[in-house]
């Protein structure tokens, strides 16, 4: 297990945005990450009902980005490499908003990663049952100054 004080100065996200709490697992093609702030009253996607399940993307789009991060350390590179989420695709959410209760766990599966973007599958879970899954892109700016 990977605590967040081990990669989120990777990602771009921080504060309440940075939204997982812990890498479970990971290799180069997959990882399963939690989190429980779904449930904070200060979680910046929450709103008067609670989190509402589109969000989840949100939570996919950043187990993507912790993968690359991973992937991009493993290879010796240590910096935030900036991506902006381009495409959401076969998007599926089983309910309305998520509850309160519970771990979500959060699965990304690369699909393609190269120099310039990766696509992703995730799917993202409680207590076994799905809530949300689908495909997404994310580019990359072509150099360091774009």
């Amino acid at each position: 297990m990977l605590p967040k004080s081990d990669w989120a100065h990777l990602i771009p996200h921080a504060g309440g945005m940075c939204l997982l709490d812990a890498v479970l697992t990971w290799d180069v093609d997959t990882i399963h990450a939690a989190s429980e702030g779904h449930a904070r009253p200060d979680n910046p996607l929450r709103g008067p009902h609670g989190l509402h399940a589109v969000h989840l993307a949100e939570y996919g789009a950043q187990a993507m980005a912790v993968h690359g991060a991973l992937r991009a350390r493993a290879g010796g590179v240590e910096t935030v490499r900036p991506g902006m989420l381009v495409s959401l695709r076969e998007v599926r959410l089983d309910v309305e908003y998520v509850s309160a209760d519970g771990r979500l766990d959060v699965h990304a599966q690369c699909l393609y990663a190269g120099d310039t973007g990766a696509q992703y599958l995730f799917r993202i879970e409680r207590d076994g049952h799905l809530l949300a899954s689908g495909r997404a892109a994310v580019i990359h700016p072509e150099g360091p100054n774009s």
